[in-house]
């Protein structure tokens, strides 16, 4: 049996292009990351650890725990680090938003499809504004609780994409980002999630 011929083969290359999108809040934007407090007491109650009795509730360090510090967080954070400090939000946040958008809407046909199209670069996208306490009444498991999170009431961030041109255009991406913002948003209590919170419009 002859060896089959080596034989060259062409592979088109991947039209990868970058841009930076910005994006303005619509509603205010509700965070709440996890505290370490908050994951220690998870990964304890998987290791069948003996729970502590509840502590008493510090709803400024509740509420300095929800929010993504960029700039290190100090051990006990006064309002005055707050102001001077700078925040994010994940950028997977944003993607999604943008991948479930466009696919709600029938703009896409898959998710599939848009999630190997696009993506943020980063973890963290940096929020510009100020954030303020925020304190809601909540029921969890049929018991009431208050929470204590951080808000950014006007906001507004920069998100950096990398696209593959061949598979979508920046007009397109640009679109899913519009749609996702109105109808599925970002943090807590969005649109996605029966809320009005965390919208917001490509500038």
């Amino acid at each position: 049996m002859k060896k089959s011929e080596a034989k060259e083969i062409t592979i088109p290359a991947i039209e990868i292009q970058t841009f930076d999108l910005r994006i303005v809040g619509d509603s205010p934007l509700i965070v709440h990351a996890w505290s370490e407090k908050a994951k220690k007491e998870m990964l304890d109650k998987q290791m069948k650890k003996a729970a502590k009795g509840r502590e008493a509730k510090n709803p400024f360090a509740d509420f300095c725990d929800s929010l993504y510090w960029l700039t290190e967080k100090p051990e006990n954070p006064t309002m005055d680090d707050v102001l001077k400090a700078k925040f994010g939000f994940p950028v997977i946040a944003f993607k999604s938003a943008a991948v479930d958008g466009g696919y709600q809407s029938g703009v896409t046909a898959n998710k599939t499809t848009s999630r190997g199209a696009f993506h943020v670069i980063g973890e963290f996208a940096e929020i510009e504004g100020v954030p303020i306490m925020r304190e809601d009444a909540v029921r969890i498991v049929g018991t009431a609780d208050i929470r204590y999170r951080g808000e950014f009431k006007e906001w507004a961030t920069t998100l950096t994409i990398r696209f593959n041109s061949n598979a979508m255009s920046l007009e397109q991406i640009a679109n899913l980002f519009n749609i996702g913002g109105f109808g599925v948003g970002v943090g807590e209590w969005r649109p996605q999630k029966d809320g009005s919170n965390g919208m917001f419009h490509v500038e």
